[in-house]
């Protein structure tokens, strides 16, 4: 068993209000809320520090638990709300963002179920194959590589693996067939005892030179098992332009 936390807030550089931006005739939080419901969750809750958030979820039905405003992470924000559920040490929680109203269930049980698998990992999360040699040289599209066990060895921002003979010219038009290229996807199963150790750490220099979380764990010995998903992922809402997408794909489900 697990429960599901969606961490909503008003604030956002890019679109403001976001959880509550309506997306076919509902804000987009119900819809990512629908999405966990349809998982095999124990429980969804919504977790905001935002009284119109709350107040919008209570009204549709969800489950809301009010956290602080001054959280330096959303890992801090959903180990507030473990506290607050009263949730053993052993429970797994998986953390759904609030944008992503799209999200296949079936993703948010497979990263549950190879948290339960996989004994090692304190945390558990997806990936997905590069198709693309413009993609991978984004620095917005996380890579990846892992052990033959599956077990992440590093997260970056930068091109992973460095395929030195392929890419000494340049970015080629071609993957290089050699290595694999993993994008990673931001959905995370943890344990929660692991949650409670993380906000006890400082922030580790690869996670504050990379701007990301996950390396935070890697950097205090724990592991991090990544598999592909399952099914393809979905489009989340950052931009204007996500949320027209997203309206389009809903609009014509």
């Amino acid at each position: 068993m697990f429960h599901v936390i969606i961490p909503a807030r008003h604030a956002s550089t890019r679109l403001p209000g976001k959880p509550l931006l309506p997306i076919a005739g509902k804000p987009m939080i119900q819809h990512v809320w629908q999405q966990a419901c349809r998982s095999h969750a124990q429980s969804v809750t919504v977790a905001t520090d935002d009284q119109r958030i709350a107040a919008v979820c209570r009204d549709f039905g969800a489950e809301v638990v009010m956290t602080r405003t001054d959280h330096p992470s959303g890992t801090d924000r959903l180990q507030e709300v473990a506290v607050k559920l009263g949730l053993k040490d052993d429970d797994a929680v998986v953390n759904v963002q609030g944008d992503e109203p799209l999200l296949p269930p079936a993703l948010i049980d497979q990263v549950a179920d190879n948290l339960r698998r996989f004994e090692a990992a304190s945390i558990a999360t997806l990936a997905e194959p590069f198709s693309d040699s413009a993609t991978l040289f984004n620095p917005n599209a996380v890579k990846v590589v892992c052990d033959h066990q599956g077990y992440a060895l590093y997260f970056s921002r930068a091109p992973m693996p460095w395929c030195r003979d392929d890419f000494a010219a340049g970015r080629p038009e071609l993957l290089p067939a050699l290595c694999s290229f993993r994008r990673h996807i931001g959905l995370y199963a943890y344990k929660v005892g692991f949650l409670h150790e993380y906000v006890s750490w400082p922030a580790a220099p690869l996670e504050q030179a990379e701007s990301l979380e996950q390396l935070r764990a890697l950097w205090f010995g724990k592991r991090i098992h990544v598999a592909d998903a399952c099914v393809p992922p979905q489009p989340g809402v950052d931009t204007a332009e996500d949320l027209e997408r997203v309206r389009q794909l809903i609009s014509g489900a």
